[in-house]
């Protein structure tokens, strides 16, 4: 016969005198979320929906003020109803996404504001700063300094009927130079 697997137990170490105590710190939106979470979860288990009042969506505005006006406030979420813990996770929720589905948005919002600033700013200091963050824009780029290099594809052919030219209108322009400075000579 096998003896049972014992794990080792140290001596000495207190137990908290309770789960709330054993369970982590958590912000009050982490706290939330596992508090929505258990709801959700138990409210697809038993078949009932979590539909809230007008008074339940009231109640979670007033929370959500709280919590924004002093970021130290935490609630008592136990004291609220299922339905308001709901509709105020949904707004946290909703808090949280991004506000422009596309960085384009973000770059047109920044450029009509810069430009704004520039139009209506009474200090000249700001509208020239204003300038140049627009100058800096990526498209913008007043202050960029740049070279542009074309990469031109010829066969040999083509090179050599190119190179046969180009020596030939030098070799035209260099005795018409010769001819000038004989002509000056002679006067």
């Amino acid at each position: 016969m096998t003896s049972p697997l014992v794990p080792s137990i140290e001596e000495n170490i207190p137990l908290p005198e309770n789960a709330k105590e054993a369970f982590p710190e958590l912000s009050p939106a982490q706290e939330l979320e596992m508090r929505v979470n258990v709801i959700k979860l138990m409210s697809d288990l038993t078949g009932t929906s979590i539909s809230p009042s007008q008074e339940n969506a009231d109640e979670a505005k007033q929370i959500a003020k709280e919590m924004i006006d002093d970021s130290k406030h935490r609630p008592d979420f136990a004291k609220y109803p299922n339905e308001t813990l709901a509709y105020l996770a949904g707004m946290v929720a909703q808090m949280n996404v991004s506000i422009v589905e596309e960085l384009s948005d973000l770059k047109m919002y920044v450029i009509n504001k810069l430009v704004n600033e520039v139009e209506t700013a009474r200090d000249p200091k700001v509208r020239v700063s204003a300038l140049s963050k627009l100058g800096e824009i990526d498209g913008v780029d007043a202050f960029k300094k740049r070279t542009e290099v074309t990469h031109k594809i010829q066969t040999l052919e083509e090179v050599e009927k190119e190179l046969l030219e180009t020596l030939g209108e030098l070799e035209n322009k260099a005795i018409d130079v010769e001819a000038r400075e004989i002509v000056r000579l002679e006067q």
